[in-house]
């Protein structure tokens, strides 16, 4: 056979490049990407686990603001149909406690949302009050 043949040289196959993450491996945008390098939020409010989530009037349409990440944009969503908690919203997102408490504190920041916190224990009433409340009702 002469080099003048009509076949293409044989080249090798295109290597693959090597796979480093997979399925399993979460998100390739890492936590502190999301909340640029910030672990808590200017908000004053503490951001209890519990804490419901719940939109404002003005985060009618969050798609349409180009100001907002994708994940603020999912947690006012999210919390669009039934209020939500802190906690909710981190296994919706699957994303850790951290990063949504601080996304969720520029929402408040950007008056996009508000939070209602839990009543602390030491505010809820006494159990011998309410005892003392029921036997006087009983006993009307």
């Amino acid at each position: 056979m002469s080099a003048d043949s009509s076949s293409p040289p044989a080249t090798p196959p295109d290597p693959q490049p090597p796979h480093w993450y997979d399925a399993e491996a979460g998100p390739v945008v890492r936590p502190y990407a999301m909340t640029r390098g910030r672990t808590s939020s200017a908000t004053r409010h503490r951001l209890d686990l519990i804490a419901l989530v719940v939109p404002e009037p003005a985060a009618d349409d969050p798609g349409g603001d180009e100001m907002l990440s994708p994940e603020h944009v999912e947690i006012v969503e999210l919390c669009s149909d039934m209020p939500q908690s802190i906690a909710e919203l981190a296994a919706g997102l699957d994303l850790p406690v951290g990063v949504v408490r601080v996304l969720v504190g520029d929402l408040v920041e950007d008056e996009l949302v508000h939070v209602t916190r839990p009543v602390p224990p030491a505010e809820l009433p006494d159990v011998s009050i309410l005892r003392e409340v029921i036997n006087g009702l009983r006993a009307l």
